[in-house]
């Protein structure tokens, strides 16, 4: 019998267990952790993550948000979608920055948030274009269109729906309760999946879609 995987902890990381984990650059890792101190000095005063996981940042946010490149290595063009943190997002455009023709669109509905984006962005030089819109109102075409925490399967697939439609791939950081979000999502959408496992949190998956259609 496998291992309760809600007993399996999460592995923790500090700069440079990750940089020997991922490879990251000396200036990436100044990055990361720049973008560490900005979000933990906007979340102060602005609710972004849980005021926890600002302590295992380099896990839970860090690789929990480029573990993504590994599965899309030649992608130079993603939509985060509820981007609100910048994760992974913002993650991704460090990793990508300097990289031919990269651009991360930070897709936000709430302006307060894209203010933070806005701020991180210009701090860190980075490829991104924020858009202050809802995901399903724009129609930019990617490689793949991502999002971490920002709704229910079956609620998230209809705000990519129209970056699916136009050729990305889906890559969805999600938790323990996926088979069941995904067997809910069955009922509306017709969609191929794929489960990857996570390199942040044992319980996590990495939900790989293609062709999405609504059920008629």
């Amino acid at each position: 019998m496998p291992p309760d995987l809600a007993l399996v902890p999460e592995p923790v990381l500090d700069a440079a267990g990750y940089q020997a984990l991922t490879g990251a650059s000396d200036a990436q890792i100044a990055d990361l952790a720049r973008f560490q101190t900005l979000l933990a000095e906007w979340n102060a005063v602005m609710n972004l993550v849980g005021p926890l996981t600002i302590a295992t940042y380099w896990t839970r946010h860090a690789l929990d948000s480029s573990q993504l490149l590994a599965l899309a290595p030649e992608a130079t063009t993603w939509a985060d979608l509820g981007a609100g943190a910048g994760l992974p997002g913002v993650v991704l455009a460090i990793l990508l920055k300097g990289r031919a023709g990269a651009k991360v669109h930070l897709v936000e509905s709430m302006t307060k948030r894209c203010r933070f984006l806005e701020v991180v962005a210009k701090d860190l030089d980075l490829p991104v274009q924020i858009h202050n819109a809802r995901a399903e109102d724009l129609k930019l075409k990617v490689d793949i269109v991502t999002a971490r925490a920002c709704a229910p399967m079956t609620k998230l697939l209809g705000f990519a729906e129209p970056y699916l439609r136009a050729g990305a791939t889906g890559l969805f950081l999600k938790g323990q309760d996926v088979a069941a979000e995904l067997s809910e999502a069955a009922k509306a959408w017709t969609f191929e999946s794929e489960l990857r496992p996570s390199q942040s949190d044992p319980r996590g998956r990495v939900v790989q879609v293609k062709r999405l259609s609504r059920v008629r």
